[in-house]
């Protein structure tokens, strides 16, 4: 049995303690509604899976494929969104630098390899799918995916991907802007060394939305 103060995604017990303190729970969000929920995998392709290293993205392929069989299951969305730049940011040199700002520039350019889904990843034909030219999936302007959801009357949204620290991240803060009900699950995200993912987490649970891992939200689904 988890404790009041524990959590089970790590986040650290100084900060469970203040958030449970404050709302009197664990969690947000308690229950999540199949049927009104998506689950958004973020830039997991082949160009980001196939250049990490430390392999933690291709760790959270088989996290984010039960997900997605789940929530299928039970009537919910699944959507993968990838980048896709026609035209290279005129600041985006400046901050990362030439050579790394041309080798993301190449990568999403149509037909590219950060164009294509992860072939491990369990896509469907009926799943949706969009493309952003920014870091965020809800920036307006910059994503259609808040109009293709919306239709079918979407209000909770599972943040998986890579890489938590950034596009995740950024995706996940919008969409609490635009009144999603966000959880974002731990270990089907993907981060940066240096506790960036951790910090990253650690925030969003504090004061955007809520974290858990894939087997309380697959849990969740089945109830």
């Amino acid at each position: 049995m988890v404790s009041k103060e524990t959590h089970p995604s790590g986040i650290p017990d100084k900060i469970v303690r203040k958030v449970v303190a404050r709302r009197g729970r664990l969690h947000a969000f308690e229950t999540i509604e199949p049927a009104k929920t998506a689950l958004v995998v973020i830039d997991l392709d082949e160009a980001t899976v196939g250049r990490d290293d430390r392999d933690t993205a291709r760790r959270v392929v088989s996290n984010v494929n039960a997900i997605a069989n789940a929530l299928r299951g039970r009537g919910g969305v699944v959507a993968w969104v990838l980048s896709r730049n026609d035209v290279m940011s005129p600041n985006f040199a400046a901050i990362v630098g030439e050579e790394l700002a041309t080798l993301y520039f190449n990568e999403a350019l149509p037909g590219g390899p950060g164009s294509r889904v992860w072939p491990e990843l369990d896509r469907k034909e009926r799943d949706l799918f969009a493309t952003k030219s920014r870091a965020s999936a809800f920036f307006p302007g910059k994503c259609d995916l808040h109009e293709q959801l919306q239709p079918l009357g979407i209000d909770t949204l599972l943040i998986a991907g890579a890489v938590t620290n950034i596009c995740c991240e950024s995706s996940a803060r919008d969409a609490t802007e635009l009144d999603y009900k966000v959880v974002m699950i731990s270990d089907a995200l993907s981060g940066h060394a240096h506790g960036l993912h951790e910090a990253t987490l650690a925030t969003f649970y504090r004061i955007f939305g809520d974290v858990r891992p894939s087997s309380e939200v697959i849990q969740l689904l089945s109830v």
